[in-house]
């Protein structure tokens, strides 16, 4: 690696690696030639065979440097497993940072590696709480703000939460913390992936592949708080099930496919159930639908990115601006609730720009080069 800033930046799953595409493509831009190198490391935490070539050239996203290929086991073994792989990677490299986006074992893995080496840690999507310290995710997003030197949130109420656990804080008697805010990078990448989602050709787009009509409610059940539940998820189900007026686009993910078989679970002729999509045709059920529900962190942003109403299949959320502004509901997973928000959703009459202007790749680089000079 050359350059002044020399960043290692780790990856484990595809929505990381949206992510961290829209920094890598600042970085090997003309503008910070000679100024900043980026080495890019997959952990192989979520094998994802939607990762294929034609992800990688149509999202314009760079091909990783380092696969450490692990994946599988238990969260404790797959977090100290990375963390010995990664501490042998920047021992080689030697960078002046290492990047982590998010809240996954990779993110804590990442940072946790670096700490111990006494590299700087960049933490992007700080911040974020559910207050839930059962989730693997809150665990991992705790432990990387607090170890990490440069924290950029997307909004204000995540530099609240960090002020709120004494973030800035010394990490060294030498050395601060620093807090800043930048946007939502999810922001930045929705914007430059609709601009190309835009370009391709119609009859390439999944709302004309699959003849799919206006007026759908585009869903997505993910989340082992659900799949793991039984009566959550049947009550799911249900409530889709008795809207029988209301038509459903259900891009099913294959575990929680494999569950609603197991459990045989009816699901009536207005739930449409797709094969799980890309990236670039999520984007266009995004646009095309009247409604989003959904337990995933990302499209509760994508839908207010996208202006549409969105009801939340969980008991918290960590994007708590969406529900304070209107454009989410919180409904857990009873059944007459779900059904009631479905009957009473519509988008607010305003929108905020709660998550920055789409410019936070920028201000993430722009901040590290003035603090590393």
């Amino acid at each position: 690696m050359s350059g002044s800033l020399k960043i290692v930046t780790v990856v484990g799953a595809r929505p990381q690696f949206v992510k961290a595409a829209v920094l890598s493509r600042h970085i090997r831009s003309d503008r910070y030639k000679g100024k900043i190198s980026e080495l890019i490391v997959h952990t192989g935490q979520h094998y994802d065979r939607n990762m294929s070539e034609v992800f990688f050239s149509e999202m314009q996203i760079p091909h990783p440097d380092v696969n450490l290929g692990i994946s599988g086991g238990s969260h404790g073994s797959m977090t100290g497993e990375m963390l010995a792989k990664i501490e042998e990677v920047l021992a080689e490299h030697k960078p002046d940072l290492v990047m982590v986006y998010g809240d996954t074992n990779s993110t804590l893995a990442g940072a946790l590696a670096a700490a111990k080496l006494h590299i700087s840690v960049a933490h992007v999507e700080a911040g974020l709480r559910s207050f839930n310290m059962i989730m693997p995710e809150e665990i991992n997003r705790v432990l990387t703000d607090h170890i990490a030197e440069y924290l950029f949130c997307p909004s204000a109420v995540s530099v609240e939460n960090l002020r709120k656990e004494g973030i800035p804080k010394h990490l060294t008697p030498e050395k601060k913390s620093k807090v800043f805010t930048c946007g939502d990078i999810m922001f930045d990448a929705s914007l430059f992936y609709r601009e190309i989602n835009a370009q391709r050709k119609e009859e390439d787009k999944i709302i004309h592949r699959l003849n799919i009509g206006p007026d759908f409610v585009l869903t997505t059940v993910h989340r082992a708080e659900n799949t793991d539940n039984p009566a959550r998820l049947e009550a799911i189900f249900s409530a889709m099930n008795e809207m029988e007026e209301t038509n459903f686009i259900l891009p099913l993910h294959p575990r929680t496919g494999k569950i609603v078989k197991e459990r045989g679970i009816t699901i009536n002729s207005n739930v449409r159930v797709i094969e799980p999509v890309g990236y670039f045709d999520m984007l266009d059920l995004e646009e095309h639908c009247r409604l989003i529900m959904t337990d995933s962190g990302g499209v509760q942003k994508e839908a207010y990115f996208f202006g549409k109403p969105c009801i939340t299949l969980r008991d918290e959320t960590e994007w708590v601006e969406t529900v304070q502004s209107g454009w989410n509901r919180l409904v857990g997973a009873e059944k007459d609730t779900i059904k009631m928000a479905l009957m009473k959703a519509v988008a607010p009459k305003t929108q905020e720009s709660l998550y920055g202007d789409g410019d936070a790749g920028t201000y993430i680089l722009e901040s590290l080069l003035e603090n590393n000079d």
